[in-house]
């Protein structure tokens, strides 16, 4: 049997222009293929989240759904298998399912429900859909289809050593005499996961001794990147195909095809500087952005964001805007300036001092301003910043991108309503040894951010002399730190005895939980790790508590 694999990239929501992708591969490949595979969920994007609880919007997929069986009218020899939600026949619980819908020659000829429904992380597809009540397998053309829906294919996957579900879609589905696994997925990108993919794929594979179709959605919805990276494997674990990372394709496979190569994972940084980039793209997009504005200070942050804006969108869509203060050095402009130039973006340059200057004057007697440089007055530059970059945004229409990451967000080195302002935060989950990877990354075959941003000891310049340094430990020992504590989920105990130092430890914690409040007021961040900030960590904020 042929069948395409249609790795596309759908908008939440958008159900007609959803549709609408669909149709124009059914009419590129119809009697081409016996079946096009659609991504899970595709037909309202994924996730589409509390829209589910809208019976309006419901109505409206129903519709995109009768749309999609009448253009399967058109060929009487392609099928189209597709994601949908889906209205269940017996009402009770959630009254939907994510659910496979097979249409042919204008009539629904098989429904799968999805069975494993995942709670964890970023995922909470217990809160709208009801889990599928039969596993069975369907005769189509010359195939029985086993038909799984992305976590179904997880049923026998273990954390260490315990299995997650009790049940083992995949394992039924050979039982009842599947010829074929098709698995329909949005399954987000993180680093390392699709090695991880792979191997579920291999093994279910192995395990069965079937081919195994695996068809994952591509493209950024809010925080969320999918990488696609689409495969079919052979019944001996073997790639046949594998589609490119980060963009639509379409492929076409014969059911019966035997594998020749091995599996290659992607490079770690080069995947997470490409998911940057369509995270960039697809966020601006859509939400109807096409210019952004970066506030440029000198630093590897910032440079390595309007970098990765530039790809995202073109040099010509995007502004730097560098705003010194009395302690910005002169090292910062022309680094500034150079990164510019080599960027090819319009570079505006607002000096801030006489706003700070002002500010000082009108609060010196309220807040008994002297000489020194404290913590309101380095915050008040920030904030100043801020505005300033709000007031380009208002009035010329750019999407703000805020530039701290992930380590700084940690444990609360950004200030609320200054460096934290955005719309987007390109690397809040982008540790700073890794934003160092991606800036080397970057220069690794002509120099694009200047080396002496890369080199020089990082400093947000609010006072004469400061360093990061100085009220942090080293961004080597705090990221290992923060990696073992949000990733592993080792406790402080765990972390000592690995050779860590159990002050600082403990240091880095207290930081972490007490700015839990800055968080949950910062800008939607990208996820490119198994534990980003944001949906999928729900930490409460009025709360007292400590691990050990």
């Amino acid at each position: 049997m042929k069948i395409g694999i249609a790795q596309l990239n759908p908008v939440v929501g958008d159900i007609e222009g959803n549709v609408e992708k669909i149709k124009s591969v059914f009419l590129k490949l119809k009697g081409k293929v016996d079946l096009i595979v659609f991504p899970e969920l595709f037909l309202t994007g994924y996730p589409p989240r509390d829209l589910l609880e809208r019976k309006e919007f419901i109505k409206i997929t129903a519709r995109g759904i009768k749309d999609v069986v009448n253009i399967s009218k058109k060929s009487k020899r392609t099928g189209i298998l597709f994601g949908t939600p889906a209205i269940r026949k017996n009402k009770k619980g959630k009254g939907l399912s994510n659910t496979a819908l097979l249409v042919y020659n204008g009539k629904i000829v098989f429904r799968q429900d999805k069975s494993l429904l995942p709670y964890y992380d970023v995922f909470d597809e217990t809160r709208y859909f009801e889990p599928a009540k039969a596993i069975k397998v369907f005769n189509f053309k010359d195939e029985r289809l086993g038909i799984l829906i992305c976590e179904d294919a997880w049923g026998k996957y273990k954390i260490n050593g315990n299995a997650i579900y009790k049940i083992d879609p995949a394992k039924i589905l050979a039982e009842k005499g599947a010829s074929i696994f098709i698995n329909i997925a949005a399954s987000p990108f993180q680093i390392d996961k699709d090695s991880v993919r792979y191997k579920i794929i291999r093994d279910n594979a192995r395990a069965h001794k079937l081919p195994f179709i695996f068809v994952n959605q591509v493209g950024g919805n809010d925080e969320l990147i999918f990488d696609g990276r689409s495969m079919f494997i052979d019944p001996k674990g073997m790639v046949v195909k594998v589609l490119p990372a980060f963009k639509e394709h379409i492929a076409i496979v014969n059911s019966k095809a035997k594998g020749k190569g091995k599996y290659t994972c992607m490079d770690r940084i080069k995947a997470v500087h490409d998911a940057l980039i369509l995270g960039i793209k697809d966020y601006m997009r859509k939400c109807g952005f096409s210019k952004a504005v970066v506030a440029l200070s000198g630093g590897i942050d910032s440079s390595l964001t309007a970098y990765l804006a530039t790809k995202a969108i073109g040099s010509k869509n995007v502004l730097g805007l560098f705003m010194p203060s009395p302690y910005t050095s002169k090292e910062s402009k022309s680094y500034v300036k150079a990164l510019a130039k080599n960027l090819g973006i319009e570079l505006k340059i607002v000096p801030i001092t006489p706003i700070y200057q002002a500010y000082k004057k009108s609060l010196k007697k309220e807040l008994k301003i002297g000489r020194s440089v404290d913590k309101t007055l380095e915050n008040l530059q920030a904030r100043i910043r801020g505005n300033v970059l709000m007031a380009f945004s208002n009035k010329y229409g750019y999407l703000v991108l805020s530039t701290g990451n992930k380590s700084e967000l940690a444990v609360g080195y950004c200030t609320l309503y200054g460096d934290l302002t955005g719309g987007l935060a390109v690397l809040a989950d982008v540790p700073k040894t890794m934003v160092y990877k991606l800036a080397n990354y970057v220069n690794s075959k002509k120099e694009i951010i200047p080396l002496g941003i890369i080199k020089r000891s990082p400093s947000a310049e609010l006072k004469p002399g400061q360093r990061d340094q100085d009220v942090l430990p080293p961004y080597d020992i705090l990221d290992c730190i923060l990696y073992y504590y949000l990733e592993e989920g080792k406790s402080i105990n765990e972390m000592a005895k690995m050779g860590l130092d159990r002050k600082i430890i403990k240091q880095v914690i207290d930081m972490l939980n007490k700015n839990e409040y800055k968080r949950r007021q910062m800008p939607v961040g990208l996820k490119v790790t198994s534990k980003a900030f944001g949906s999928g960590r729900r930490f409460p904020i009025a709360a007292k508590y400590y691990f050990i």
